[in-house]
């Protein structure tokens, strides 16, 4: 008797748990779905996420078989937002309504093929290569080896042509090298170098045909060359883009300054200033152009707003050095 009692309770028991799981599976639904390519192709491994905050639990992770098929179920009604994402490929996210008791369409995901790299400045050159090289190039240019460093430079130039502004050091490194020679000896002729120089420049403007730095360089190329009608020439049609910076009417200033055109110069120095009131050079050229002009108090007055206005600047201690020797 007693072992028919267990056995009754016993089929209870068990009647009453499946009751219970039958109520909820009736409160909870499930989420079946695939996942391809673009080309209608499974994805096998892609990984699907769905959430609801308001649910409990508020979050299911499914993972695809071989034929790109998933499913999740014990989810509970409501609106879900999915997530399904794969290596190589672009997430693609959705939202779908859960209902109680079953489940709803197939849900079908298409992710794309994740857009190529966009090419390298640097190419096929690793990066920690191309510092290294840099470095090297950089410690031949401190050291004045002007030729080794033009070397090592345009060889980082054929492994990376893109980083055409490297063209900027090249000149620059002609330039010191014409003005070295011409320090050793006056009569020596540095115009090929100075040639070298330009010609760095001008295939830098032929991938930046906006670079101010490559023109301001070719006209102050041209001035230490002793060409001025050029270097005057090359700045002028600087200054007059739209886009002209400081640094383009302060060089003017100087070529025009070179060429006696004091009037000129002023004007162009007055330009550079006006760009840029807290810069130094400006000012300080245009108490030298005063100066030049026989007004001693007007230079006073450029030089001490030049020791205001850029106070830690060499002008400044240039512009101090000036105003001790002209109130002597």
């Amino acid at each position: 008797m007693c072992h028919r009692l267990y056995g009754f309770r016993a089929a209870c028991a068990a009647f009453l748990i499946a009751a219970l799981a039958d109520a909820a599976a009736a409160q909870t639904g499930r989420i079946v779905g695939v996942v391809r390519d673009e080309g209608a192709q499974p994805i096998k491994g892609a990984t699907v996420l769905a959430e609801n905050p308001d649910a409990f639990p508020k979050s299911f992770t499914a993972t695809s078989d071989n034929k790109g098929r998933f499913a999740m179920i014990g989810l509970r009604s409501g609106l879900w937002t999915l997530f399904a994402q794969a290596p190589g490929f672009e997430a693609e996210a959705g939202r779908l309504q859960v209902r109680a008791g079953g489940a709803g369409p197939t849900v079908t995901f298409t992710l794309k093929k994740e857009p190529a790299p966009t090419p390298s400045a640097i190419g096929g050159l690793a990066a920690k290569d191309l510092q290294d090289d840099l470095q090297a190039a950089d410690q031949l240019y401190n050291r004045k080896q002007w030729d080794d460093a033009i070397q090592k430079y345009q060889a980082i130039l054929t492994k990376a042509p893109a980083l055409s502004v490297i063209n900027l050091q090249i000149a620059q490194a002609y330039r010191n090298k014409a003005d070295d020679l011409k320090t050793r000896d006056p009569n020596a002729n540095a115009k090929p170098v100075y040639d070298q120089a330009i010609g760095a420049y001008l295939v830098l403007l032929k991938t930046d045909p906006n670079s101010d730095k490559a023109k301001i360089g070719i006209g102050m190329t041209n001035l230490e060359k002793g060409d001025l009608d050029v270097a005057e020439q090359t700045l002028d049609e600087a200054a007059g883009g739209t886009s002209a910076t400081r640094e383009v009417f302060f060089n003017l200033g100087e070529v025009k300054f070179a060429k006696g055109k004091k009037d000129d110069a002023t004007k162009a120095y007055e330009r550079a200033a006006q760009m840029d009131p807290y810069w130094g050079k400006p000012m300080f050229a245009l108490g030298k152009a005063a100066l030049a002009n026989g007004d001693k108090d007007g230079a006073i007055q450029y030089f001490e707003k030049v020791m205001a206005v850029d106070p830690i600047s060499p002008e400044a201690a240039q512009s101090q050095a000036m105003i001790d020797q002209l109130k002597k």
